[in-house]
């Protein structure tokens, strides 16, 4: 299969200290990949520079002919603004802000849409709903509405499932497997090891770089996660900041 992203030993961070560094490897067209590692691995760095948002210090994420702008992203939930006046039919309508633009207005066929896929996560009926008075699970689902309206070959699911119960969890795992079998690449951070022996048959072991990548029952071993937990103690935040020339994605 072609690689839909590459890693050349690429290093991100924040004010030139590494956050993730030296990670190479590939993830393969229609991969459903799980990125695991203890708190402060470099899951969200390192979904923030497949996704534009982080240029890498050094190396480079090769995207294969993939905009930035054609990659769904769900953020952890935390960096959504909750106090924003806005309505959960007006959010999950920014999905479509690609083809209708920020500033576009919505006709039928787009308002359809964004009934049809608050409908498809279980969320008909909260169309008028502040996006402050939503659940936990009741914005989670909202995120994923959205980026069902994206339309992406490419989706990037950071901490998707976190502080959600069992029923809604369960119905979103069935939605990332329904475009897993459309053929869409799919790389979610995630703490269930349970959830990742159980949904996602690729794994990436991240400890500020690899611990290991591949089938997710060779790469979840007892020792690997044991290695994994070692290198995060260890690393020192205070180290020297990279000192190479950042590059262009």
């Amino acid at each position: 299969m072609a690689a839909q992203l590459t890693f050349q030993n690429v290093t991100l961070g924040y004010d030139r200290h590494p956050a993730v560094h030296h990670l190479s490897g590939r993830v393969e067209a229609g991969t459903l990949l799980a990125v695991v590692g203890p708190n402060g691995a470099g899951k969200s760095t390192l979904f923030r520079g497949i996704v534009g948002i982080l240029k890498p210090l050094a190396g480079s994420i090769d995207r294969n002919g993939i905009d930035v702008h054609d990659i769904a992203y769900l953020p952890q939930s935390a960096e959504i603004d909750r106090t924003f006046p806005i309505s959960v039919f007006d959010f999950v309508g920014t999905g479509l802000w690609r083809t209708t633009g920020a500033f576009g207005s919505l006709g039928r066929q787009a308002k359809q849409r964004i009934s049809s896929a608050l409908a498809a996560v279980g969320l008909s009926g909260f169309e008028n709903r502040n996006i402050g008075t939503l659940s936990g699970g009741q914005m989670q689902r909202m995120l994923f509405a959205r980026v069902l309206l994206q339309d992406a070959r490419v989706i990037v699911l950071d901490e998707p499932f976190n502080a959600v119960d069992a029923r809604t969890t369960a119905d979103l795992v069935h939605l990332v497997g329904h475009w897993h079998a459309e053929g869409r690449t799919v790389i979610a951070a995630l703490h269930d090891m349970d959830l990742v022996h159980a949904s996602f048959p690729e794994t990436l072991l991240l400890a500020r770089t690899a611990v290991a990548w591949g089938p997710t029952a060779e790469v979840l071993t007892a020792d690997n996660q044991t290695e994994a937990r070692r290198m995060c103690e260890a690393f020192d935040d205070g180290a020297p900041a990279c000192t190479a020339a950042p590059q262009a994605a």
